[in-house]
């Protein structure tokens, strides 16, 4: 992980956007996926991580979470990708084993579209 990246998880900690228990989860999570062999940094990971954090954030506050009206078109684009849904399931299912309440689908739908961009942009890195 980058300085960067590092930067956005330390200010959500520090600003008090998210819990630390979401924050070191969530770091967790992107310390596999660069383990894994992806590129992650803030231009490949921020987004993810951005969202992935106020997600759980939310949940763990008891924040509804709506579904949203492009469920559909999220969900057929992520046809083409079916490692990125299954990593974000697995993602889902260590984050309510850990932290307590599931995502929702659409979140899950949302955080295998950023998997699948994120699997993209580390093939398309140089050395990779």
């Amino acid at each position: 992980m980058d300085e960067a990246l590092a930067l956005r998880l330390r200010l959500f900690r520090e600003g008090g956007q998210a819990a630390p228990e979401v924050v070191d989860f969530v770091a967790a999570e992107l310390t596999v996926l660069e383990d894994e062999g992806n590129t992650v940094t803030e231009a490949t990971a921020g987004m993810l991580t951005s969202h992935l954090t106020m997600a759980l954030g939310r949940l763990l506050r008891g924040e509804p979470i709506e579904e949203f009206s492009t469920d559909e078109q999220v969900a057929a684009e992520l046809a083409g990708h079916p490692e990125a849904v299954a990593r974000a399931r697995a993602i889902s299912a260590r984050a309510e084993q850990t932290l307590g309440p599931p995502l929702p689908e659409s979140e899950i739908n949302f955080l295998g579209l950023h998997l699948a961009a994120l699997a993209q942009k580390s093939s398309a890195a140089p050395g990779t």
